[in-house]
């Protein structure tokens, strides 16, 4: 065979030619750093959007885990009451500063204060978690209430402040 005739018709492309169009890819479309800018900006406002909603309770802006006329049921239920879980993580830090205190008989009492305060917790979840699942049941006969006690419990150790959704009701609300 006769090499010319077999050619290709054009000089080889220099390799820098042929990283350049394999990085550019010709189905990308052309972006400008302004596009990027407003896309970033229309990204970053529908992410706080969304995160307002999510804190305000909307049931769209739920992740699955918080989904449900339950799950708001439950929240509301924990959100009305005071609970010791709540005051446990100031109680941890008053306990983490006398404990500096040189004497041991404060030490060890902050420490035995400390592990009451988490017995008390524990067992306040337990029962928070038999009274959940019992109202569950009888205010929504056909949902399942596995996790519900956990997810009342978890929610009741939270301090108020700094639930995720917020509380929608107030302590001593009455919750149907």
């Amino acid at each position: 065979m006769d090499t010319e005739s077999t050619g290709k018709g054009r000089p080889t492309p220099k390799r820098k030619i042929s990283e350049a169009k394999r990085i550019t890819s010709s189905l990308a479309p052309v972006v400008t750093k302004d596009q990027k800018r407003a896309a970033k900006l229309a990204s970053r406002q529908d992410r706080a959007a969304s995160r307002t909603a999510y804190l305000r309770g909307d049931e769209n802006a739920l992740p699955a885990r918080d989904r449900g006329p339950a799950r708001r049921f439950v929240r509301n239920y924990v959100d009305s009451r005071r609970s010791i879980g709540e005051y446990f993580l100031p109680i941890i830090f008053v306990v983490l500063i006398l404990t500096l205190i040189p004497k041991p008989a404060v030490q060890f009492g902050a420490i035995a204060v400390m592990y009451g305060v988490l017995l008390i917790a524990v067992i306040d979840g337990i029962f928070l978690s038999r009274k959940i699942r019992k109202l569950v049941t009888a205010k929504f006969p056909n949902v399942a209430t596995k996790g519900l006690g956990m997810y009342a419990w978890l929610r009741s150790t939270q301090m108020r402040r700094l639930r995720a959704p917020h509380p929608q009701t107030k302590v001593g609300d009455r919750v149907n």
